[in-house]
């Protein structure tokens, strides 16, 4: 029998995105990945006495703006508060955090599921917070080491938390993966999970199918990518199952995701809110949040990946497909939208952008601004195949390599290395002839009504030309001749 037969798996995630600011929440340090330890520090950062919090706008700008992105309700009005317990890698020993008066509640993201439908992830909350250090950990000759890094510490957070409403696994991974995309879209964290730039927590529980009570949620940490983080949480799943089917108690802590062995373990008991003592934090003021702020920040959020998933397809009457992949990233779909000013062919751009431009990419490991290929030179090639001024064998094997090798235009390297299209038929009925003449098993195959027969002869006259001769032009020329042999 299956667990979703006798139990329903209620999971609620905590969401840590880290916001790419140029500076920490409360101070002037640098919020910059890969420096060396501890570079990044100051007073404040170290916990110094007599130091005063200051806080980032920009920070705020961006955490506003994640709020209108998800349709959430802004806060008037909002505070910090002091979250007490001990970090040994948070010097002064809280973190200041949002608690009672968060700035955002509610709004969401919808998923798309696996059998097609919808489903709308409601938010609890976002609020802010700043990040702690890093701690590492090592053993020599048996001896337990552990180092902090600062660098860290300091820098700002946002915490989305979910409504304890995703159904299993794949919904919680299908959710992130979304939340993902839709905080990439609108520029406020670059989401490097290897960076630590999203982190997820998730709460699971299992109560019997139907009943309204939920069962004691148990919290998973130390989840570093969207693959561990379903591992982790399938494997959770199943301990709660089969302990509850053995008739244990489950037990409300705070467990670590072992990636190696695919186990969590128990790390601690879970804290109460009463736990971490909060109470105000009396170095910053209570913030005031306008109406003329807010829609400051609306007017500079951008198209969202669902609305504009609706207008490719009612503009440029896209596949289901090409949307999908070209929208997966706002920097491919500007680029294909600055192509489209400049060619109407919106179906081969996508299959360029897809095709050749993505590989490229993936090869030199690049993103499209990096990749030295306007959006002019693009329009340009693809303007040339559709005037049939060289086919699109060479235009995707020689001319795009050449043009990114050269940067020249693709009409100078197209005459600089004599690629145009063969299209005089005193050049190409001869070869068409010498085709049909190499050809005589594909000739009787012709005559005999197999019409596929003459692929092998137009293969022969574009092999003889180098690919430099309109397949079309070819294929008119090579039936004109076959139907006069009959």
């Amino acid at each position: 029998m299956a667990i979703t037969d006798e139990y329903d798996i209620v999971i609620g995630l905590e969401v840590h995105v880290q916001l790419k600011t140029e500076s920490k929440l409360f101070c002037g340090c640098r919020n910059k990945f890969g420096c060396p330890p501890n570079e990044n520090t100051c007073p404040l950062c170290l916990g110094m006495p007599g130091t005063l919090p200051v806080l980032n706008k920009q920070a705020f700008d961006y955490s506003l703006r994640t709020a209108l992105a998800i349709g959430a309700k802004i806060a008037k009005r909002t505070k910090f508060d002091r979250k007490h317990y001990f970090y040994p890698d948070l010097p002064k020993g809280y973190q200041i955090s949002q608690f009672d008066e968060p700035y955002c509640t509610g709004g969401g993201v919808e998923i798309e599921l696996e059998n097609g439908e919808t489903k709308f992830i409601e938010l609890t909350r976002i609020h802010m917070e700043e990040d702690a250090g890093k701690l590492s950990h090592a053993e020599d000759s048996g001896i337990a080491d552990s180092i902090v890094d600062l660098n860290r510490a300091g820098t700002p957070l946002m915490e989305m938390v979910t409504e304890p409403i995703i159904s299993s696994p794949d919904e919680a991974y299908r959710y992130l993966v979304e939340l993902k995309h839709l905080l990439e879209y609108i520029e406020v964290s670059d989401c490097n999970m290897q960076e630590g730039s999203l982190r997820c927590d998730a709460n699971i529980s299992l109560k019997p199918k139907g009943a309204e009570k939920l069962g004691t949620k148990v919290e998973i940490k130390n989840m570093n990518s969207f693959k561990g983080v379903l591992a982790a949480m399938e494997h959770e799943v199943k301990r709660q199952y089969i302990a509850l089917q053995n008739g244990e108690t489950i037990v409300q802590e705070t467990r670590l995701y072992d990636v190696d062995k695919g186990v969590t373990k128990s790390m601690r008991s879970k804290e109460q809110a009463d736990d971490y003592r909060y109470f105000p934090d009396p170095d910053l003021p209570v913030y005031e949040v306008s109406d003329e702020w807010i829609e400051n920040m609306r007017a500079q959020l951008c198209e969202l990946p669902q609305a504009r998933k609706i207008r490719f397809k009612d503009e440029y009457k896209l596949p289901d497909y090409d949307i999908k992949m070209l929208i997966d990233s706002k920097e491919i779909a500007d680029y294909f939208e600055d192509c489209a000013k400049a060619s109407k062919n919106y179906k081969e751009i996508s299959n360029w952008i897809m095709g050749e431009i993505s590989r490229e990419l993936s090869e030199r490991k690049v993103s499209i601004s990096e990749l030295d290929f306007s959006v002019e030179a693009l329009a340009e090639l693809i303007q040339l195949v559709d005037d049939k001024k060289i086919s699109k064998k060479i235009a995707r094997e020689e001319v795009f390599p050449e043009v990114l090798k050269s940067s020249e235009s693709p009409l100078k390297v197209i005459e600089r290395l004599g690629l145009q299209v063969e299209s005089n038929d005193d050049v190409l009925i001869p070869i068409v002839k010498e085709a049909i003449a190499n050809n005589p098993k594909a000739v009787e195959d012709f005559k005999n009504g197999k019409k596929k027969a003459v692929g092998a002869i137009i293969g022969f006259c574009m092999k003889a030309t180098k690919g430099k001769a309109d397949p079309g032009s070819i294929s008119a020329l090579v039936n004109k001749e076959l139907e006069a042999l009959l």
